[in-house]
């Protein structure tokens, strides 16, 4: 196979690689839908294990994420927890059940793959995918999600990290976790060849 993939073919491969991921029989359990949202609440960080942060994220209707987080409640995969500093506010959890389910995730097929990646074209995959994904966002005129410590308002302290846009301090558990007020910094930024810098 030749390496001058154009755009749309690399496209047409990534979108393949998904479809072929989830589309394991073994996998009937869940809709794909839910298996997003297992992934999401996994690996939310606290304030952003909520239905509407879920419906941003997988680029949906609120109604249709709270219908999808309620089918994972009613399986006993999610759990409802009532937010301490704010006792309106409702917020998710894996349950134990949520948490073996996760091992048959059908995408545990392709993160092995990945894994057997030379470490150079791991790291190319890591900088990459993160880039496109926030370049996809903002062509659409949606919110890009990413991990605290990528994001603008994140700020490196001894004992984990903080926050300036909720103002709140980070355990170094939580900074690798996606967040819903993620603010790509320059190094996720999609970076232009010079020649094209200046093209409108």
């Amino acid at each position: 196979m030749s390496d001058d993939l154009s755009p749309d073919e690399i496209a047409e491969f990534l979108v393949h690689l998904g479809r072929a991921a989830r589309g394991e029989d073994g996998a009937a359990a869940l809709t794909p839908a839910q298996w997003t949202a297992l992934r999401f609440f996994a690996r939310a960080n606290r304030s952003s294990r909520t239905p509407s942060a879920f419906a941003s994220f997988h680029a949906t209707t609120r109604g249709t994420a709270s219908q999808t987080v309620k089918s994972l409640e009613t399986k006993g995969y999610l759990t409802r927890m009532r937010a301490k500093e704010d006792r309106r506010s409702v917020r998710f959890e894996l349950t134990e059940a949520g948490q073996d389910m996760l091992a048959r995730d059908p995408l545990r097929h392709l993160a092995q793959s990945i894994g057997r990646l030379d470490c150079a074209a791991r790291d190319a995959l890591a900088r990459a995918l993160p880039a496109l994904a926030v370049d996809v966002a903002a062509a659409r005129g949606a919110h890009a999600f990413g991990t605290c410590g990528d994001c603008r308002h994140f700020s490196a302290r001894q004992s984990g990290g903080h926050c300036a846009c909720v103002a709140a301090e980070l355990t170094p558990d939580e900074i690798g976790k996606l967040c819903a007020s993620y603010a790509a910094g320059e190094d996720q930024l999609l970076q232009l060849p010079e020649d094209q810098k200046d093209i409108p």
